[in-house]
C-alpha cells in the first residue's frame, strides 16, 4: 500500500486504438479522483517533464492522490509522428483519461491543462464526466467560454502568473467568483514560473482535495 506523501515514480504505457503507445509517468495514491496533466501540446514544444506538470504530480501526490502525466504522439518516448493537428492531441488525452479512470476503478478525474492543451481539456469535459478541471496558463480557453453558463457540472480552478499580461485576470476573477471555482495569481511569476511554482501545486492540489470532497466525484 502507497502511503500518503509517498512519491513513487512508475513508466507507464498507454495504448492507443491505431496501435501506437505512448510514454507516461503515473504515481499511485489511495485518495480519490485522480489527476491527469495534459502538458503543453507540441507545437508548444513540451512534454510531460515540463516543470509545472511535475510540479503538479509531486503536490498532488504528496496528498495521497494518483497522478499520470503523459507525452502526445511523437513526443519523447511516445511512438508516431508530432502533431499540429488538435483532433490527434484530444485523442491522444482521451486514451490518457480512460487509463487514469481505469486505474481508479472508473472514479472520474480531474484534469489539469497547461497552456494550449486547454482546448484538449474543454473538449474532454465535454466528452466524458470529469471531477474538475484546472487550468494552467491558458491559452485557448477565455473568460467567455464559461460566462455565459448558469452553473459547471465540475469544479474549476484558473493559474495565472502575475507578470503574464495576456491574461485578463479581472474577468478570469468574476467567472471564478460566480462558478464559486478558485482563481490563482501566482506573484512574481512569469509564465515559466521560474519564481513561487510550489505555489502552482498547492493550488492544484487544493482543487484536487476539493473534489475529492464533492458529490460529484461518485462514479461514472
Amino acid at each position: 500500500m502507497v502511503m500518503k506523501g509517498q512519491y513513487l515514480e512508475r513508466p507507464t504505457l498507454i495504448p492507443l486504438g491505431n496501435g501506437l503507445v505512448l510514454e507516461g509517468v503515473s504515481h499511485r495514491g489511495e485518495l480519490r479522483p485522480g489527476l491527469l496533466v495534459l502538458p503543453p501540446p507540441p507545437v508548444e514544444g513540451s512534454g510531460m517533464d515540463h516543470v509545472v506538470g511535475a510540479e503538479l504530480a509531486y503536490a498532488v501526490s504528496h496528498q495521497g492522490h494518483p497522478t499520470l502525466r503523459f507525452n502526445y504522439r511523437g513526443v519523447g518516448g511516445s511512438q508516431g509522428q508530432p502533431s499540429r493537428t488538435p483532433l490527434e492531441w484530444v485523442e491522444d488525452a482521451r486514451a490518457a483519461l480512460q487509463l487514469a479512470m481505469d486505474n481508479t476503478a472508473g472514479h472520474r478525474a480531474v484534469i489539469a491543462s497547461i497552456g494550449a492543451s486547454d482546448a484538449v481539456a474543454l473538449r474532454l469535459a465535454e466528452q466524458v464526466p470529469l471531477a474538475g478541471l484546472i487550468l494552467i496558463n491558458p491559452s485557448m480557453a477565455q473568460p467567455s467560454d464559461f460566462e455565459g453558463r448558469d452553473s459547471l457540472a465540475w469544479p474549476l480552478a484558473v493559474i495565472v502568473a502575475e507578470l503574464d499580461e495576456t491574461q485578463d485576470r479581472g474577468r478570469w476573477a468574476a467567472v471564478l467568483e460566480r462558478h464559486e471555482g478558485a482563481f490563482t495569481v501566482v506573484p512574481g511569476a512569469t509564465r515559466t514560473y521560474q519564481r513561487n511554482l510550489p505555489l502552482v501545486g498547492k493550488a492544484a492540489a487544493s482543487l484536487v482535495g476539493r473534489a475529492g470532497g464533492s458529490a460529484l466525484n461518485h462514479g461514472v
